[in-house]
């Protein structure tokens, strides 16, 4: 991933955006990474978000207090909430399934892992990417797409939480 940050000039932005920070932080943003395994026949996709966020909306999901540094493992709530936030629906109107790998944590934030199988010609669709978005007014999700060679960013934001993605020039 750090390699397509580098290519793709969004380093910059991840250092700025996603470093540095204290538990408290003016901006609301994630970044997830969607590339294509054609050995696989799969996107690999990874999520990252801001801990404190993270669990603030976990918490408001759930009902319950969500502490993500603690020892426990919290996959089925992150797997269910991901569900929920994370839809890809292919121009032929069909959802396609999303499998949640696991996390990881990374300082002050957390990774989420998933997969989604993709054996078909990808010609773009609909992707829905409003993580935190409930929580959130000003968040801000940005999604790098990376097929067979191309590349590019869609940003979603509250007032347009899912949109047509294609990668036509």
């Amino acid at each position: 991933m750090i390699n397509f940050l580098l290519r793709s000039g969004f380093l910059l932005v991840l250092v700025g955006l996603l470093s540095g920070s204290t538990s408290v932080h003016e901006f609301h943003a994630s970044v997830t990474q969607m590339q294509y395994n054609a050995k696989e026949h799969a996107f690999e996709i990874s999520v990252r978000v801001f801990t404190d966020d993270f669990e603030k909306a976990l918490a408001e999901a759930t009902k319950t207090k969500v502490n993500l540094s603690g020892a426990s493992k919290h996959d089925l709530i992150i797997e269910k909430y991901i569900e929920a936030h994370f839809v890809y629906t292919t121009a032929q109107r069909q959802i396609k399934p999303i499998k949640y790998v696991g996390y990881e944590v990374e300082a002050d934030a957390h990774w989420i892992y998933l997969e989604m199988p993709y054996a078909e010609p990808f010609r773009g669709g609909t992707l829905k990417q409003n993580a935190l978005m409930e929580v959130f007014d000003d968040q801000v999700n940005m999604v790098n797409v990376q097929y067979q060679g191309q590349k590019k960013t869609f940003v979603f934001r509250k007032s347009q939480p899912a949109q047509d993605i294609s990668l036509d020039r």
